[in-house]
C-alpha cells in the first residue's frame, strides 16, 4: 500500500477525537449528575430538571443558572462580545 503511513496517522488521530470526546461526554455527565444530586432530582431527564426549576424561587434559580453558565457557557469558537445582536424597530 502507497499511503499506509497517511492511513495510519490518520487512523491515529481519530482515535485522540474519539477519545477527547468520549472526555468531555464524561465531564459533562459528572456535572450533571453532581446537580441532580445537589437539588435533590430524583428523575434523571430534562423534565425532571424542568420540575424541578419552576419549584425553585428566584435566587435558587439564578444560582443554578450561574452554574450552568460556568460550565456549558465557554464559548471558544465565537464570542457575543464580538457580534452585535441589535435590533432595530
Amino acid at each position: 500500500m502507497k499511503n499506509s503511513a497517511l492511513k495510519g496517522a490518520l487512523g491515529a488521530l481519530a482515535v485522540v477525537g474519539v477519545a477527547l470526546a468520549a472526555k468531555k461526554i464524561g465531564e459533562r455527565r459528572k456535572f450533571m449528575r453532581g446537580i441532580f444530586d445537589e437539588y435533590g432530582i430524583k428523575e434523571k431527564s430534562p423534565f425532571g430538571l424542568a420540575d424541578k426549576i419552576r419549584e425553585m424561587n428566584d435566587e435558587q434559580y439564578q444560582e443554578l443558572k450561574g452554574k450552568f453558565k460556568k460550565e456549558f457557557g465557554k464559548g471558544r469558537c465565537c464570542s457575543r462580545k464580538d457580534q452585535s445582536f441589535e435590533v432595530e424597530a
